[in-house]
């Protein structure tokens, strides 16, 4: 997980798989922030949450929520964006991950009143999320093209 408030970072998540990826930014604040979520729920592992709370969908999306909230953003001026949740190692879907994971994290923002305003999710591709700090602009590649989300 990283924020910022500077206009000249780029923040980057890389190879998206089953792991969700969520890109927040509020454009009056000039705030936002890019998490990288491996597993849907930090119960499995109470003792690894608390060592690193964004490997959990449930810790890690409520931190990044903190975070920009610290920065200045506010719960109505964020634009929320999502990518990842494929599958990649579970052709079988016997462990869902990825479907898990986005299923999780979409509870989270619905809880706090926020709404997804595009995404890239499923499917059997990774993807890398890069979200711009000097206009919002969240982009994903995948299989070497950059496009907006």
């Amino acid at each position: 997980m990283q924020v910022s408030s500077r206009a000249d970072d780029v923040l980057v998540t890389y190879s998206l798989g089953s792991c969700v990826g969520l890109s927040l930014y509020d454009p009056k604040a000039g705030v936002g922030g890019l998490i990288h979520c491996m597993l849907p729920l930090s119960k499995i592992d109470p003792a690894k949450a608390k060592a690193s709370p964004c490997m959990f969908v449930d810790t890690g999306i409520p931190l990044l929520l903190t975070k920009v909230y610290e920065l200045g953003a506010t719960r109505k001026g964020l634009i929320a964006k999502v990518a990842g949740g494929a599958k990649l190692l579970d052709q079988k879907s016997l462990f869902r991950i990825g479907e898990r994971n986005y299923t999780v994290l979409r509870k989270i923002l619905w809880k706090n009143n926020i709404l997804i305003e595009s995404e890239s999710v499923g499917g059997t591709v990774a993807r890398t999320v890069y979200l711009y700090m000097s206009n919002g602009v969240t982009t994903i590649k995948s299989r070497g093209k950059e496009v907006a989300l």
